[in-house]
Order: C-alpha cells, then structure tokens, then sequence
C-alpha cells in the first residue's frame, strides 16, 4: 500500500512538472476510470503532450456503426409463423450513429478537464478512429471520423447539458465529423501523438487475436464459444460430411428458439450471394429454425435482398467483434499493432494507388448532394450484385473498383483498375443520384457543369470527361461508360439518359433486382 501511495504521489508531482509521461499517464487512467462510457464501448487510446503548449494529443477509439441496430423494429406474424423485421431507414442510422460519435468526443474532453485539477492542460487535440481498411491501399488500419482541438477556455463555456452534440463539436468547437460515418467516410485528423516528439504511449486492445491470421478450425471455436457466452448450446461439426455446417447451435428461448445452424467464412473480400442461398439450403434440408452466416469481412446487397424475410441472419466482421467483446471474448479484423516510438515526419505518408490503377474524380457546381456509383456490366446488364458499386458496397470482391475519398475539387471518386475488370465485362458505367436521406425532395436540375476527371495513381489529372446536365423532376441520371474496344483500350461514352425514380429504377434498367 505504502508502494502504491509512493506511485500515486509521484505521478501527480508529475504532472504538476508537467512530465510527459507522467501526464499522459494520469490523463488515461482518468479516462479508464471513468464510469460514464457503456460497458461494451471501447476505450482505446493513444497519447503523447506537448508540455511547451500544454496540450495534450490523443487518438480515441470510437464504436463502429454496429452499435446504432439495423432494425428498427420486429414483429412477429402469427400466420407465417415468423418475425417481420422492419429496418431501420440509412438515413436515421447514420443520423443516430454520428449524434453518438459527436457524444463520445465531448465526452472524452469532459473528462480529461474535469480531471485536471492542477492545470495541466491548455487544449486538447482529440483524433476520433474506427478501425477500418485503407480504401486506396485496402490495408487495415485506423479510420479517422472525428476531429476537434478544443482548448479549456473555449470548453468552459459550453453547458453541456443543453447542447446539440454535432452541432456543438462542429460549430461552437470548430471541430470536424464525418458526414457517412457509417460508410467510413474519413475526415482528415489534426496534429497526430507521433507528430508531438515525446515517447507515444498506447493503452487500449491490440492484443486481442487477429481473426484473419487466426487458424480456420480456432475461428470456428471461437464463434461457438460466442454463441455458448449468449446462452446457446453449441458445438463445432466434424470437418467431413458437414453438411455445409460449421456449428450446430440450440437456442433453449422458449418459442423463438430452436436448432440454428451456423456457417463460418473467414474472407477478405465480399461474401457472394450464393453463400446466403447455399445456408438457406441448408436450413431447410436440415429443418433448422434458423441458418447464421458469420465472416470476418461483409455481405453486399444481393445477400441482404437474398436473406430478408427468410429465416437468415447475417453477421459482418464489425458486429462479430463487437458481439465477441460485449460477450467477454477477444477477436480484431486485422490491424498493425501498437506504434510507441515517436517519429517526426516531413512529407505526409504515401498513398499513390498501384501503377494499374485510374482515378475517376467527379464533380459539379449546384449544392445537390449527390451519391456517384458504378456497374461493371456485359452490355447493357451487370454481371452480379457485387460488381454493383455504391454507398453500402464500396467495392467489387475482386477489388478492381473502389470508392474512394475525393480530394477537392472533386466531390466524389472511385478508382478503377480497366485491366483488371472481368473478362466478361465490356462496359464499365458512372451514374449519379440524389440522396433522399440528404434530401427527400431534391432533383437534379441543381446539377450543372458536371465533369469527371481522369487521375494517374499518383492523382495527377490525365484529362477531363465532360458530362450532362441534369433535369427537373429526374433524381438519377447514367453519366456516362466506358466500352472495351476490341483491340482492348476504352473509350468514354457520354451518357445523359434520366430517371425520375431515383437510384433504384437506375439499377432496375442494369438488371438488378430491389425489393
């Protein structure tokens, strides 16, 4: 005890010397001390002070989208003996999602000044992170959708309890939020710990099992075990004459209970629709009430179309770890460790995309917000779901195209790989559509003077695409394609056609089926 109180003492003197390291120390535990954060939210940090400035510099782990629930509601139908889920609407989950990030970055600079109580901090440079994949390199790493310097003076006149918190961390703190948080759109973070020149110290769990580097027949233990941490019986299946199944699970709730049966996919890429259908087999040969389908990476729109009304549930690697952590067990999509040693930089890292990679930057004058997507397609059809590329499938499984963030002056980008692209396919198409979350009533005659800019992979401008207008009372228009020549170069074709249904009747047109 004498030790301890030995420890105690130091650290605080300390901080009143301003130590680096002593500070930092004291500010995270503050942090971890503190009881106003749910029990499954994370509390990753990584921290260093700049005793000069008096300012403290972190990166925070925020949760990820899986925390707002995509269903809105579930109502159970006595003729079909089954629930009806209701989804929640994209718009209200994003809504929801970013008014609880902006709640978790005041929450944050609310402890860390209500705990200096001997003056150590001037400001507070706050980085909010998911973890993610990189959009340009698909390597894992940290997301960044939060950004704010506060300093105390400005943060002793907010009354907390009374603000809007997206209002307050944009406007009266000048900060910056992701505006698709749920679809990874990343802000640029400030100052950086490693930019500070002290010793970098991170607490947080990066000791938790990468799930890709785990073992296939550990994973599959590892999601037995999570299904047994939420009340179920549950046991893996021989690797032989499975049946398709992975894990066998009994679910003792009385009336929505019953047999589950649970199929494991460690993937990278997209898990394709045929999997989904595959589990449904299963389900029914088998008589299961339920098929459960878990991967360490995510399900595009065909597989959602495919499970919905049908006695299916889908789990992405993001909620996977966040159930694993709710439930007392520990799993990570992918990540490169902890960085401690402080390192000044005098050029910003390189993020110059493969050599046989282009970059397609769109934009437009008029204020219409405006969501830019893209078909690979044979003619006039696209060649699956998963080569339709939008907001909630940022890209092909074979990764040929990709959303990216755009750097101004563009508004929108995809970067696409033209050798890569299925043999099979000979059109590649651009098209654009108004965001009815943004704004339901909106059309397009506010787009005008709308271009595509063509990009080598290290973003210098190659040539400009002019494209048309929009028109009122249309929501989505094709912008234009690219067709493969026979000699295997492409060509630009303007596009220009209208569609007063939006997105959905665009994608009707190219063959892909919307319920």
């Amino acid at each position: 005890m004498r030790q301890h109180n030995a420890g105690v003492v130091a650290t605080t003197d300390g901080v009143r010397r301003r130590d680096p390291d002593s500070v930092v120390e004291y500010f995270s535990a503050a942090l971890y001390a503190s009881t106003a954060w749910p029990q499954d939210f994370p509390r990753q940090v990584t921290a260093a002070y700049d005793p000069a400035a008096g300012q403290l510099v972190l990166d925070w782990e925020l949760p990820a989208c899986a925390v707002v629930p995509e269903i809105k509601a579930v109502r159970y139908l006595t003729t079909a003996d089954q629930d009806k889920e209701t989804p929640r609407p994209v718009g209200q989950r994003r809504a929801l999602y970013r008014e609880v990030l902006a709640q978790c970055v005041l929450l944050v600079l609310h402890e860390l000044f209500a705990a200096d109580e001997l003056g150590a901090l001037e400001s507070v440079a706050l980085n909010g992170f998911v973890d993610g994949h990189d959009p340009t390199t698909g390597r894992p790493g940290h997301i960044f959708l939060a950004t704010v310097m506060a300093s105390r003076s400005a943060f002793a006149e907010l009354h907390l309890a009374q603000v809007d918190a997206v209002s307050c961390l944009a406007d009266a703190l000048r900060g910056q939020l992701s505006a698709r948080p749920d679809q990874l759109t990343p802000v640029r973070p400030g100052r950086r710990p490693q930019e500070v020149g002290n010793r970098v110290v991170a607490h947080g769990d990066d000791e938790d099992p990468d799930l890709f580097a785990m073992d296939p027949i550990a994973f599959e233990n590892l999601v037995a075990d999570l299904f047994r941490a939420m009340g179920m019986q549950a046991v893996t299946t021989q690797r032989s004459n499975d049946g398709g199944v992975d894990v066998d699970a009994l679910d003792p709730a009385p009336i929505r209970g019953g047999k589950i049966v649970v199929q494991v996919k460690r993937y990278r890429n997209t898990v394709p629709p045929t999997a989904v259908r595959d589990l449904y087999g299963t389900v029914q040969d088998t008589g299961a009430n339920k098929g459960v389908l878990v991967t360490t990476s995510g399900f595009g729109p065909g597989s959602h179309t495919f499970a919905n009304g049908k006695p299916l549930e889908l789990v992405p690697g993001t909620e996977l770890v966040d159930l694993l952590h709710r439930h007392g067990l520990r799993g990570r999509l992918g990540g490169n460790g902890r960085q401690v040693p402080a390192q000044r930089t005098s050029s910003p890292p390189d993020t110059r995309l493969p050599d046989d990679y282009n970059v397609l930057g769109m934009s437009w004058t008029g204020g219409v917000a405006l969501d830019v997507c893209a078909l690979v397609c044979r003619g006039s059809r696209v060649l699956s779901d998963d080569h339709f590329v939008f907001f909630n499938n940022p890209g092909t499984p074979d990764g040929a195209v990709r959303a990216l963030p755009a750097t101004a002056p563009d508004k929108a980008a995809i970067c696409v790989s033209f050798d890569a692209l299925p043999a099979e396919a000979d059109r590649f198409v651009l098209v654009a559509a108004v965001d009815p979350d943004v704004e339901p009533h909106a059309d397009l005659s506010g787009f005008t003077d709308a271009s595509i800019r063509l990009l080598d992979p290290g973003l210098a401008e190659l040539g400009r695409l002019e494209v048309s207008d929009g028109r009122p009372h249309e929501t989505a228009l094709v912008l234009g394609s690219f067709r493969r020549r026979a000699n295997g170069d492409w060509d630009f074709v303007l596009g220009g056609k209208g569609y007063p249904g939006g997105l959905e009747e665009l994608v009707r047109d190219f063959g892909i089926e919307v319920e």
